[in-house]
């Protein structure tokens, strides 16, 4: 009897629901949810949270819109239609905002979106200054915070699309955008009346735009997922590919400006990135280790909320939800780590993707992630897939739409919670001094590079840590870093060294160092106490510039070198506006006004006073005036540079392109068709060769030409294509012709220099055939800093480095040489020399005296210095001793072999003057 009443009980909720729907002109979208349905392969795909759509009488939902509803089979939308399609939401709904926020490298826009009720948008000001507030706890007690988490609201922060081909997630927010403002349920009205949801809906529009042409150009006609076809453009944004998501340190690239800008405009309190990799869903917490600046409260939130949504997905029957094996917690560079860094909330998800809207087969029944079966039955997946899956893009909707409104459930019903975390845990910033070792870091004012060091304070500014400025007293001019702030934590991070566990069970999800005081070349000192007095200390509010200055008179003008980082780029700058110009750089250490000047200083002739000051204000130079003459020198030829790109890999190409153009260094960017062409030496002076995957043969023939031709060209069809650069066939590689092609450029007087994996494939195509590709026994390098030693000391290539100083090193192949070659290693991993190197002591037969030889030799002990300074190294005696550059010849030119990226992610800036080196003396090698 009881159960007969509570079913009529529930019919008549469920008919006093609908009348109440219809009464305000909402039904439930039968058509809409009846496609939902249809494109879901399998009824366990199927989430109840998301099945439901209503019909607004003003508001057009997606199919009304765009005439198909999201997750439809073979369609995906470009960014002018993702944006248009808000816009529209945005003029028919009280409950939802658009803004631009900036401009990619490409111009195209980004938007923000804001949804919220009307009575919380209309007063957005007062939540920010909330949220601002809590953000520093020294502007309120406990009180007043405690009072603020009650009066505020949580922001939840929705990014999309950062990977190019990871297709869904620009395509679901928008059904999440019309389901929030439209959906009249209690669950969908919590999150409106105690949230604010702001949605990035494409984080990276440029990609964006490339992949959907690529989509509908190439892929949507596959019917096979893997059948070895590429899933994606060759380019997304203007320089970087995969790597858009490790610029969280840098700051460098426009997306990356946009999420940070928006952080410090609102303070999220979470942050969630939408990716796709894994089966079905991961929700992220990470293997560990954690990064130990972390505080432990968000270490706490990420199990927690993770937790919450696998229990959601899993209430509504949905298999292959996991939240643990994948990923660690360690790097602190990725874009949402901004919120991880600052006291908030950063996560992510892997949904399955198809880079695309067709449905496939899909077989993972051999798919392992931290040694577990993707369909093994875990703790941390308590429902595990099937062994193969018939996989559609409306299946990844629903799983990610349904994690993504169980976790804003979460936040609404933990708002005042979740905002006494976010003060707490800037409280436990600020107490970092009083409770630590450190005080304080210092910046001195005397630097190799001054350049550098502002460089630094700048960088430190940027991600929002205070920097102060000592005004006066002893240690005028000098930085301060001071550990009672809200980012502390982030502060030491950033300027400490990395000690990851060396016992660690899983492998790093990333780089494990990246301590910027080595990366930039700076000296940063930590310090236990405090330096200074107060008075003594301005807090900056602006960029910095370091201004070189003028010592002494005269015609001429003199570089003192140090491997300073602007020295070529003003070379360069000087060249184009002085015609009267000579450059000439000292191959031997000479004395000026008593001071000792070392080999690779530059002497400047022709150049004015106006022009010097110019110099030293716009590239932070100091120049010491007089009149020299020009003994034991060389004059400067800048070199006519080309950077070679393949279509498999644009990656690093990249990065290097970037650095090249921030640096103002000209270059031309080539392919196989210029390989293959020939005739390079006429053209070129050097060709870099930035760090390539594979091997030799990839390296020979490129993408598998039985898919060809492949045009990657600017259309009608698709206007995204074609940039940066274009080819009617992206198939094959340069081939056994442009491999000889390249030979020659080198026997002809050019310098070739292959960076990391690329000088192994360029060893083993016999281009400087002295040396030769190996990889260790046991070796496991993860990006750390190492270091290292000159062997060749009078090398142009080690012009302003002392005898030992540092690297950054990541896996990779190494190259070796016979022990009468090594005149050929410039630069060793480590300062101990290899074992066959090695002084022998024993019994040599047929020599007399050697027993006396052996007690009257001198001994000498020295102290070895660490190799790993800051990261990791497995096995290191496996690579010390090991050349980190040579210097090959190769007929009339030279094979600069680095295996070891100087440019990487433009980070290692103190590693990228060794590059600049060999630019500048690229004919005296």
């Amino acid at each position: 009897m009881l159960q007969i009443l509570l079913q009529r009980a529930f019919i008549l909720l469920c008919f006093f629901q609908l009348v109440t729907h219809v009464a305000f002109g909402q039904t439930t979208d039968t058509t809409y949810q009846n496609r939902i349905k249809e494109y879901t392969t399998d009824k366990r795909f199927f989430a109840e949270s998301v099945g439901a759509i209503y019909h607004h009488p003003t508001i057009p939902s997606p199919l009304d819109h765009f005439g198909t509803i999201i997750g439809a089979p073979g369609v995906m939308h470009r960014t002018s239609e993702i944006y248009g399609y808000y816009k529209k939401l945005a003029d028919t709904s009280p409950n939802l905002m658009i803004e631009e926020t900036g401009k990619s490298e490409e111009g195209r826009s980004f938007y923000l979106i804001t949804i919220a009720s009307e009575a919380t948008l209309s007063n957005l000001g007062k939540y920010k200054e909330i949220l601002s507030k809590l953000a520093d706890p020294r502007t309120i007690d406990k009180a007043t915070a405690d009072q603020l988490s009650r009066e505020g609201k949580p922001v939840y922060y929705l990014n999309g699309g950062l990977h190019s081909p990871e297709m869904g997630s620009p395509e679901m927010l928008m059904e999440l955008a019309y389901r929030l403002i439209t959906d009249p349920s209690k669950e969908i009205k919590n999150i409106l009346e105690n949230s604010i949801v702001l949605i990035n809906p494409v984080s990276e529009p440029d990609g964006r735009d490339k992949q959907v042409d690529w989509y509908y150009r190439y892929s949507k006609a596959r019917t096979e997922f893997d059948d070895g076809f590429r899933r994606s453009p060759p380019y997304w944004g203007k320089y970087v590919v995969h790597d858009n998501n490790r610029d969280g340190l840098q700051i460098s690239q426009a997306l990356t400006k946009n999420i940070f800008n928006t952080f410090y405009d609102w303070h999220p309190t979470i942050m969630l990135d939408l990716h796709e990799s894994v089966p079905l869903l991961y929700i992220s917490t990470g293997t560990g280790p954690y990064n130990e600046n972390v505080d432990p409260i968000t270490i706490g939130e990420w199990q927690s909320i993770s937790n919450h949504e696998m229990t959601q997905l899993a209430a509504q029957g949905m298999p292959g939800v996991f939240n643990w094996a994948f990923y660690d917690g360690w790097w602190p560079g990725y874009g949402i780590w901004v919120a991880n860094n600052h006291n908030s909330i950063g996560r992510f998800y892997e949904t399955f993707g198809n880079a695309g809207a067709n449905t496939y087969l899909r077989d993972i029944s051999t798919s392992k992630i931290a040694g577990d079966l993707i369909t093994s039955r875990e703790w941390y997946r308590p429902y595990p897939p099937s062994g193969k899956v018939y996989w559609s893009a409306r299946n990844n909707i629903n799983y990610m739409q349904a994690g993504v409104l169980a976790s804003l459930t979460y936040a609404a019903d933990n708002g005042v919670t979740l905002l006494k975390n976010f003060y707490q845990k800037g409280v436990n910033n600020i107490n970092t001094a009083e409770k630590g070792k450190v005080k304080m870091f210092a910046i001195p004012a005397e630097q190799r590079d001054p350049v550098m060091a502002a460089y630094l304070v700048n960088q430190l500014q940027g991600h929002g840590i205070e920097v102060h400025k000592v005004k006066e007293g002893k240690y005028k001019d000098e930085y301060a870093v001071l550990l009672n702030q809200p980012y502390s934590k982030l502060a030491k991070d950033l300027l400490t060294v990395q000690n990851y566990p060396k016992e660690a069970k899983f492998p790093p999800y990333d780089d494990i160092a990246w301590t910027l005081g080595y990366l930039y070349g700076v000296d940063v000192e930590t310090v236990d106490s405090m330096k200074y007095e107060t008075s003594q200390l301005e807090l900056l509010d602006k960029r910095v510039v370091y201004t070189g200055v003028i010592k002494d008179n005269g015609s001429d003008y003199l570089i003192p070198y140090k491997a300073q980082s602007n020295v070529l780029p003003a070379i360069f700058d000087l060249k184009k506006h002085v015609k009267k110009l000579k450059a000439y750089v000292l191959d031997s250490a000479t004395v000026v006004s008593s001071d000792t000047v070392v080999a690779g200083s530059v002497i400047l002739k022709g150049l004015s006073n106006d022009d010097a000051k110019t110099l030293t204000n716009n590239y932070g130079l100091n120049l010491i005036a007089g009149s020299y003459e020009l003994k034991k020198t060389h004059e400067i030829t800048l070199p006519k540079i080309a950077v070679y790109h393949s279509w498999t890999n644009t990656q690093d190409e990249g990065w290097v392109r970037f650095t090249l153009e921030q640096k103002g260094i000209p270059y031309t960017s080539i392919d196989k068709d210029d390989l293959k062409a020939g005739n390079l030496r006429s053209k070129f002076d050097v060709i870099l060769i930035p760090r390539l995957r594979g091997d030799a043969a990839s390296f020979i023939n490129g993408v598998d030409d039985s898919f060809g031709p492949m045009a990657y060209t600017k259309t009608e069809q698709y206007p995204s294509h074609g940039y940066p650069d274009a080819t009617t066939d992206m198939t094959g590689g340069p081939g056994y012709e442009g491999v000889g092609n390249l030979s020659n450029f080198v026997k002809e007087g050019g310098v070739l220099v292959p960076m990391d994996g690329s000088s192994a494939i360029i060893s083993d195509l016999g281009i400087g055939k002295k040396v030769s590709s190996f990889n260790p026994s046991g070796l496991f390098h993860p990006g750390s800093v190492v270091t290292a030693k000159a062997r060749s000391k009078t090398s142009p290539i080690l012009y302003g480095f002392p005898e030992t100083f540092h690297v950054f090193k990541g896996n990779g192949e190494l190259l070796s040489t016979e022990l009468y070659d090594r005149k050929l290693m410039v630069l060793q991993y480590g300062t101990t020399p290899l074992d066959d190197e090695k002084e022998y002591t024993g019994e040599i037969m047929g020599m007399e005296n050697m027993e006396k030889k052996k007690e009257t030799k001198e001994k000498k002990e020295t102290k070895t210095p660490p190799y790993v300074l800051s990261g990791m190294v497995r096995n290191e005696k496996q690579i010390i001793g090991n050349g980190a550059i040579f210097n090959v010849p190769h007929g009339k030119g030279r094979v600069v072999f680095f295996t070891f990226n100087p440019l990487h992610r433009y980070l290692n800036h103190h590693d990228s003057a060794l590059l600049w080196n060999v630019l500048i003396n690229w004919n005296q090698l």
